[in-house]
């Protein structure tokens, strides 16, 4: 069994590459177990939890399909005070045909990487392909990973940078600022809401950020933070001037909060449709250059499984 660390993962993927892994993945027969969440009782330094995440292929393919897998994540709330991350976790890939271990990934890294790869996948529908200015809400470790993944997809000129915390959001601006792509930290948030043809959001807010009344026509809104029901990026308004997408219907209308709420309220009528749709060509994407569309991402296992295997594909183990 290979082990893969963060820097192996980094090393060898793309943006491009795993945009197209994930397509293949959604495109194909995969089944997908409800994620299993397991408390574990730490009286003296908070609750703890154990995620269990399975997916696997249903049938050999194009791409290593016949694989299946799991994603084993822990959250110890009580890590902050030793220094050590809250959340960690492994991947653990499988042949389909023995059920042999094939590979243990870095969970964290794998998931930033995927995480990314899914918003860049859905505004390859969404986005408008003239899309040049980027709003970037957030700036913790999958604002990086956005950006680049919504770079590598649309001819992106300008990324502006926003975050309750000024000084995280010029840390960020500074450390992406190339020739060709400027990237500005951000103070006016509803002024940037209006300039930009892209808002990707990844915060862990449940006061909305991404006003409708602020967004542009012909905008595409990428909300990946919130992934609990009273989590919320976006307003009503927001949804309501949108054509709505997910990256699946189970999941985003159980846990996300920017789906939840919305459809309980009646400010949401209906989804559009999900990824499976997308790539299927199940439902239309972007239909005009005025409209404003939305996506909502809470994560799916088969993300996790088709970005393992096309890892172990580019390190050539399979």
């Amino acid at each position: 069994m290979r082990i893969v660390d963060a820097a192996a993962i980094d090393r060898v993927l793309d943006r491009n590459g795993l945009v197209e892994a994930l397509r293949a993945a959604f495109r194909d027969e995969v089944t997908v177990p409800v994620r299993h969440h397991h408390a574990i009782p730490r009286p003296d330094a908070g609750d703890a939890m154990l995620l269990l995440m399975p997916a696997w292929q249903s049938r050999a393919g194009e791409g290593g399909f016949g694989h299946l897998g799991v994603k084993l994540v822990s959250v110890f709330p009580g890590n902050a005070g030793k220094g050590v991350a809250t959340v960690q976790g492994s991947y653990l890939l499988m042949s389909g045909e023995t059920g042999a271990p094939v590979a243990l990934l870095d969970g964290p890294r794998l998931t930033l990487w995927r995480t990314a790869a899914a918003s860049a996948l859905a505004a390859d529908y969404l986005a408008r392909p003239d899309a040049r200015r980027l709003l970037m809400i957030g700036a913790g470790a999958l604002a990086a990973h956005l950006i680049a993944a919504h770079a590598a997809i649309r001819p992106l000129e300008e990324v502006a940078v926003w975050n309750r915390t000024p000084e995280r959001a010029a840390e960020l601006a500074a450390r992406l600022d190339r020739p060709g792509l400027c990237v500005r930290a951000v103070a006016d948030l509803p002024a940037a809401l209006g300039a930009a043809d892209i808002v990707s959001s990844a915060t862990l807010s449940a006061v909305p950020l991404v006003t409708g009344a602020h967004l542009s026509p012909g905008a595409h809104v990428d909300l990946v933070g919130g992934f609990t029901p009273a989590m919320r990026e976006a307003d009503d308004a927001a949804v309501r001037r949108a054509r709505v997408y997910v990256d699946t219907r189970a999941g985003a209308s159980a846990e996300a909060g920017d789906i939840v709420q919305p459809l309980a309220s009646g400010a949401l009528a209906a989804i559009e449709g999900d990824l499976f749709d997308l790539c299927r060509g199940t439902a239309p994407g972007r239909r005009s250059a005025e409209e404003i569309t939305l996506f909502k991402s809470v994560g799916t296992a088969i993300e996790d499984l088709a970005a393992a295997v096309h890892v172990i594909g580019r390190l050539g183990a399979l």
